[in-house]
This record gives structure tokens, C-alpha cells and sequence, in this order.
């Protein structure tokens, strides 16, 4: 790849012509309509939080040099290959579209002395044109977006495939003021402009589908649309959200995809469900609330989801003690099945260590774990029950 730098560009040159879309929430033009700000295999803008973006500016009021910039000569039309957070910044400043503070006070560009805008609009950028074959390009777009704020996995992958399927993709993923964005925020854990979302809508269908998100990226690189995995995700949530009555926090991040894969040929009334899982949350038992869902769906048998809350030591060494006590007086073993039966363990007096905590009546028809409901078995023996 060959590299070639420019020392002559000034902020004021980048931000001739700059247009930024705010549905979009991306840089789109500069350089008077010869630089393409944010071509798709870059990321969605990301500074704009009150800190990042007003740490560009203060920079150029500071003097301090931004860093390096690379642009890709793709044939005579130039595109920001890194510095595009940057470039963004400073054109939606001096575009009226963010405030800083100096001296105590919020000054928008237009507010700032003269002197102040002219000392931002002068400042000299350091430009790298780079020229060379796409997968050149886009091996050094990953090497130079180590530092910094890091590429998440699916703004890599944009890069890697960038084309018409992955246009259309952040188009419809992507768009933070899109009104769905409230409702699938419900299941899906992440942020729409760092591609999470996209990442999650991906990964669903590529799974049903027996294929990484790499390979069904590759696979669709060049299809001009993406609603087929569109219509998947849709229908995961229209599902998740039929079956459901009640929304809660612990169902954001769940594995909707492979949940909708396993459940959604069984029929399921809502109200039963609902019931069934109001209760499981409310129970203080359930330490793991996220299993609640696939737990309920599955018929409540696989309590592995859910991680029952144990008996704490000071109620098992209680039990325990009570046992041994009135099986020493009986002369009998103080594990009950033992004692219940006639073998060589029949008398036995087991270690604290050597027994475990049983429920006696079963946590899953109501039981609790409590002291009055606990009871010690030898290991072999409350191995051989078997879950509750």
C-alpha cells in the first residue's frame, strides 16, 4: 500500500461543505464534497457524549496537534480511512450543533471571539493518503483501530464485509432514532450505534441457520437488501413478546434466537406463563432470574437454569446436629435412608462432610429451604435422589 503525507489541510478546508445526518448519526461529506466522511465500513460516530467531542475541540483551541489522519484515494474520490470521530467533531462544531465551555461559559462556535474561530479553522491536520487493493485497505483500517476507542466485533466485521448487504443492514440495526430500537431494547442488551444490536439480529439467524455471523455476511455481502434477516428478527421478538404478557429487566441479553428455535412450534398460554414466571422472580430462592424464562418454557423440569438458592451452613450444621443427636439415641444411622434399610450402613453415624442437604419436601412443589424442611442424607444417597 503506498502512503503519501499532506500537511496542508486545515480544519477549515474539512469542514467546507460538511454535512452530518443525524437520523443516520454519521459525518457524510467534507473537503466541499471531495471527502466521504464516514464510508460503510466505518463505525457510527460515537463521540458525540459531551466529552470526547468537546475534548477535539478543546484540543484545537489548546494547540495541541489531533494525530495522525488517513485518507484512501479509492480512484480520485477520497475517504476517511481513520480520523473520522474527529473529523465529525470538528464539523459538527463549527456547524452549530454541540456547545463547550470557556471561561465558565457555553460558547458555540458562532458565539467564540473571532481569534478563537479562525485559531480552530487554521489548525493544520496531519493527512495520510493511502493507496491500494481493498483487502490492503482493509487490513490496515483493523491494524490502526487497535489504539484508542476499539472497534467492537461487529464494527469489525462491517469493515471486513463492507458492500450493499451491510449498508442496508446499519440502515436497519443501526439507526438509534428509530422508534423500534424502545422495543427491542426489551431483548436485546447493547447499543445501536456500536452495532450490538446488529450483532445480536445476526447471530440469531446465522445460528438457526448452522453458520457463524462471518459466514453469513460472506454469504450475503452482496445482496442489495437484508430483509430476510430483518423478518427473523422480527418474528423472534413478535414471539418472545406474544408469549411473555410481562416485560423485565432480566430479559434483555437473553438467547432469543435459539430459545425461539427450541419453543416456538410448542403452544403456550400467556396468562399461565406469566403466572408461573411472577413467581419464580418474587421467589428468593432463584438466584438466577435470566433462567426463569427457558425454565418455565421447558416445563419446569431443567432447575440447573435457575440456580435454587442451598441451604446455608448454619441451618445444614443445625440439621445435622439434630439428626445425630436423636440417631445416637435410637441407635440407628443418621442418614434416614440408610436407617430406613437393612445393610452394613444401617447404624451408621456419617460426618457433617460425608452428608448433604435434601429438601424434604421437593423445592419444586413448594418447599423451602429452610431449617424445618431440611434434612441430611449421605452423599450416595442424595446422589441417588436426584435433582429436586
Amino acid at each position: 500500500m503506498e502512503t503519501e503525507l499532506n500537511i496542508d489541510y486545515t480544519v477549515g478546508q474539512m469542514v467546507e461543505g460538511f454535512v452530518y445526518s443525524e437520523l443516520e448519526a454519521k459525518g457524510l461529506f467534507g473537503l466541499a464534497g471531495k471527502l466521504v466522511i464516514q464510508p460503510e465500513y466505518q463505525r457510527n460516530y460515537i463521540y458525540n457524549d459531551g466529552k470526547k467531542d468537546v475534548a477535539v475541540i478543546e484540543s484545537l483551541l489548546s494547540g495541541y496537534p489531533l494525530g495522525l489522519i488517513y485518507f484512501v484515494d479509492n480512484d480520485g474520490k477520497l475517504e476517511v480511512l481513520d480520523g473520522q470521530q474527529r473529523i465529525t467533531s470538528f464539523g459538527r462544531f463549527v456547524t452549530g450543533k454541540f456547545a463547550i465551555k470557556v471561561d465558565g461559559h457555553e460558547q458555540t462556535f458562532s458565539s467564540l471571539a473571532k481569534d478563537q474561530q479562525r485559531k480552530i479553522l487554521d489548525s493544520k491536520l496531519l493527512v495520510y493518503t493511502c493507496k491500494g487493493e481493498e483487502s490492503e485497505i482493509k487490513e490496515w483500517f483493523e491494524t490502526i483501530n487497535i489504539a484508542g476507542v476499539p472497534l467492537s466485533s461487529q464494527e469489525l466485521r462491517n469493515a471486513i464485509f463492507s458492500g450493499p448487504f451491510v449498508t442496508a443492514a446499519k440502515a436497519t440495526f443501526s439507526n438509534s432514532q428509530d422508534a423500534r430500537q424502545n422495543m427491542w431494547g426489551t431483548y436485546v442488551k447493547g447499543n445501536a450505534s456500536r452495532q450490538q444490536v446488529l450483532e445480536e439480529a445476526l447471530s440469531w439467524i446465522a445460528e438457526s441457520q448452522g453458520e457463524t455471523i462471518d459466514g453469513y455476511m460472506a454469504k450475503h455481502r452482496q445482496n442489495k437488501s437484508c430483509k430476510r434477516l430483518e423478518t427473523y428478527f422480527t418474528t423472534v421478538i413478535d414471539w418472545a413478546n406474544v408469549t411473555f404478557l410481562s416485560t423485565s429487566s432480566h430479559m434483555r441479553g437473553l438467547e432469543w434466537g435459539r430459545l425461539y428455535e427450541r419453543f416456538h412450534t410448542k403452544p403456550f398460554d400467556p396468562a399461565a406463563v406469566d403466572a408461573d414466571v411472577q413467581q419464580l422472580l418474587d421467589d428468593e430462592h432463584v438466584t438466577k432470574k435470566s433462567g426463569v424464562f427457558e425454565y418455565v418454557l421447558g416445563g419446569k423440569t431443567e432447575h440447573n437454569l435457575i440456580h435454587v438458592r442451598l441451604f446455608d451452613e448454619g441451618v445444614k450444621r443445625q440439621a445435622y446436629k439434630t439428626q445425630t443427636d436423636a440417631a445416637q439415641k435410637a441407635g440407628k444411622s443418621n442418614c434416614s435412608v440408610c436407617a430406613s434399610v437393612d445393610n452394613r450402613n444401617k447404624t451408621k453415624i456419617w460426618d457433617l462432610k460425608e452428608m448433604e442437604a435434601d429438601h424434604v419436601t421437593a423445592w419444586s412443589k413448594g418447599g423451602a429451604s429452610t431449617i424445618d424442611n431440611c434434612e441430611m442424607l449421605c452423599k450416595p444417597h442424595n446422589a441417588a435422589k436426584g435433582n429436586h
